[in-house]
């Protein structure tokens, strides 16, 4: 978790080689699936889209990267429950542009239409500024 801009993507390639795990570009992939839809069965099949997408992987653990097609409003999707749904079959990593505020996690800023607040429960966050520099991939 971090804003744009720090570096979440390259870490997350790291990751990737290091442990031998995959990523899915969440803009790229559910994109392209989501073309041939008219644009009022987009919100309907985007978690069916999601967990197709993951299923697919043949690991345990699967790497989301660039995840703000989710926060589209005209998706109307809830993210963070999308993702929570995700991980009740594998463990999921993704990479959130965002912050952490008052125990909230946030993802854009109040007033703007994609702004959402969630409280840091029932998920484990890890930003730069958690990390200290004993911590270890």
């Amino acid at each position: 978790m971090a804003p744009s801009g720090a570096g979440k993507t390259e870490a997350l390639q790291d990751v990737s080689k290091q442990l031998n795990l995959p990523i899915i570009n969440i803009n790229l992939h559910l994109s392209e699936r989501l073309l041939d839809l008219a644009k009022q069965q987009r919100a309907l099949r985007v978690p069916y889209i999601l967990k197709d997408m993951i299923s697919e992987i043949d690991n345990d653990i699967v790497l989301l990267d660039n995840i703000e097609i989710l926060f589209d409003v005209s998706l109307k999707q809830d993210p963070l429950r999308l993702l929570q749904g995700l991980s009740r079959n594998k463990t999921i990593v993704a990479m959130w542009n965002g912050k952490i505020e008052k125990n909230h996690l946030i993802y854009a800023e109040p007033g703007h239409v994609e702004y959402k607040r969630y409280p840091v429960t029932d998920f484990l966050v890890v930003s730069p500024d958690s990390l200290t520099d004993r911590d270890e991939i």
